[in-house]
């Protein structure tokens, strides 16, 4: 179970969205988190976990994915990886590769930010998508 500050409590109805959320590797919508929930909170509102998922994704909690423009999507899974979604199905997917040493070295050289993170969003058709060859 992932640790909240102190300044935000772990609520049953957070904690049921973390543990909903580690649970899959689909990266869900809010609506797809909100159905999945709904089945352990049966009176939770949608505007609820909304609040909670902005709210858990602004403490580092969890990651928000904002992919093509689609609805953003959610990860449990907060450790250092990109993603790559299908460009016919929507998709999405992790993918574990070794992080370009020295990357967020050289885009704070070319401006004058402190570079705090870097965000890698690769496309493509998946496997489920590809004709038959």
């Amino acid at each position: 179970m992932k640790e909240l500050d102190d300044n935000m409590r772990l609520t049953s109805q957070r904690q049921v969205i973390i543990e909903e959320l580690e649970k899959v590797k689909s990266h869900p919508t809010a609506n797809e988190i909100y159905d999945m929930v709904r089945k352990r909170l049966p009176r939770i509102g949608l505007g609820t976990v909304y609040r909670n998922l902005e709210l858990l994704a602004g403490k580092g909690i969890i990651k928000k994915l904002e992919v093509g423009g689609e609805q953003k999507r959610f990860d449990g899974d907060t450790s250092p990886h990109y993603h790559i979604r299908c460009v016919e199905c929507g998709r999405v997917e992790d993918i574990f590769i070794e992080r370009p040493k020295g990357l967020e070295k050289s885009a704070a050289s070319c401006c004058s930010y402190k570079i705090l993170d870097h965000h890698v969003q690769f496309s493509g058709i998946c496997s489920h998508c590809l004709p038959d060859a």
